[in-house]
């Protein structure tokens, strides 16, 4: 009866699981508006308490309160979104205000470049190529590209709110724990919650000190060249570079798109995409594994899936958050024996999850 009732058992609970990762799909679309910030504020504090434990280890910073060096840090944090967002408000106006000018300046070096090989002669692809790039309204694409900048200063705004209420009330989370809970579900918690904190903690801290790091030597790069905008190219490489595998190539693509409307020159385009990229590389195969090294128990087919999923619920916020998200959901997996084989199948190194389940 047993061999019966076993296969049928792992069959419900395959069909519930698979119930319940849809619900909690379709709650993360329609609730994103909501839950967006709340995660994005979560995440933030794992940056926050990390950077003030940094503080903590310096000779004179190290000599201040807790509550202040944290304080310190959340200031900080809440002066670099607000300049984030003041940036980002700014040149989405400057941008469509240009607009018109680099339309004119791609139109004509298409022209130049036709007139080169003769194209002209041709009067079928010239009329073709004139009457496509005629109906391209680059201020439509922008308005639609930029009208979200609102919508996301409003996302930064709900997330500083919260992350000040979270750091505020972080002191009480332990008694929280030990009070709601059994004593040995208390101490089970407890370790989860040490967990998430080390590896998360310590990984976006070094991350978004690599990011910063990205953003100097790309608004360099850009400034030299006195690319437009500079300043915003530079802060959104270095948010898209949180972004694993693509978010280094949507990067550069975008100020070295810009560089191409606004100069009309192929040869300033080349050079300029040549030393982004040159920065990128040097980050992602020097810099970055040497700094972070494998924080992150991931596998990169499940980096790449969670990726796909994250973006699809939530767009590019969804894809910055999608490693921390995912690693989070991976340690909690992992601390179950009911679930630690999932975690399993998406660690990339098997032994520290045996481990760190061992420890349990």
């Amino acid at each position: 009866m047993l061999e019966k009732t076993d296969p049928l058992r792992a069959f419900i609970v395959l069909v519930l699981a698979v119930i319940l990762a849809v619900a909690v799909g379709w709650i993360l679309l329609v609730g994103r508006s909501v839950l967006m910030p709340i995660f994005i504020a979560v995440i933030s504090v794992y940056v926050l308490l990390t950077a003030s434990e940094a503080l903590g280890r310096l000779p004179v910073l190290g000599r201040l309160p807790e509550w202040m060096r944290r304080g310190l840090v959340l200031a900080i944090f809440v002066l670099a979104l607000v300049m984030l967002a003041s940036v980002m408000v700014g040149t989405a106006e400057q941008v469509i205000a240009r607009l018109p000018v680099y339309q004119k300046n791609l139109t004509d070096m298409l022209s130049d470049i036709l007139s080169r090989f003769d194209i002209e002669e041709i009067p079928n692809l010239s009329t073709l190529v004139e009457t496509l790039w005629g109906r391209i309204n680059l201020q439509r694409l922008a308005a639609v590209g930029l009208g979200s900048v609102g919508s996301l200063a409003g996302i930064i705004f709900m997330a500083v709110v919260y992350s000040i209420f979270l750091m505020a009330e972080r002191g009480g989370f332990a008694r929280k724990i030990a009070a709601a809970l059994p004593r040995d579900r208390a101490s089970q918690t407890h370790m989860i919650v040490r967990d998430i904190n080390r590896s998360i903690g310590e990984y976006l801290a070094v991350k978004t000190l690599v990011n910063i790091i990205l953003g100097a030597l790309s608004y360099v790069v850009l400034k030299f060249f006195g690319v437009d905008f500079a300043l915003f190219w530079a802060v959104l490489i270095g948010l898209l570079n949180y972004i694993p595998y693509v978010g280094s190539l949507m990067g550069v693509m975008f100020p070295v798109l810009l560089t191409l409307a606004q100069y009309g020159s192929v040869q300033t385009t080349i050079l300029v995409a040549i030393l982004l990229t040159s920065a990128q590389m040097w980050v992602g195969n020097a810099l970055e594994p040497r700094m972070i090294g494998r924080r992150i128990n991931m596998s990169p087919f499940v980096v790449l899936v969670s990726l796909a999923l994250w973006s699809t619920l939530w767009g590019i916020p969804g894809a910055i958050l999608a490693i921390p998200l995912t690693s989070i959901i991976a340690i909690i997996m992992a601390n179950f024996e009911s679930t630690r084989p999932i975690a399993l199948l998406l660690a990339d190194d098997v032994q520290a999850v045996l481990r760190n389940g061992d420890e349990v």
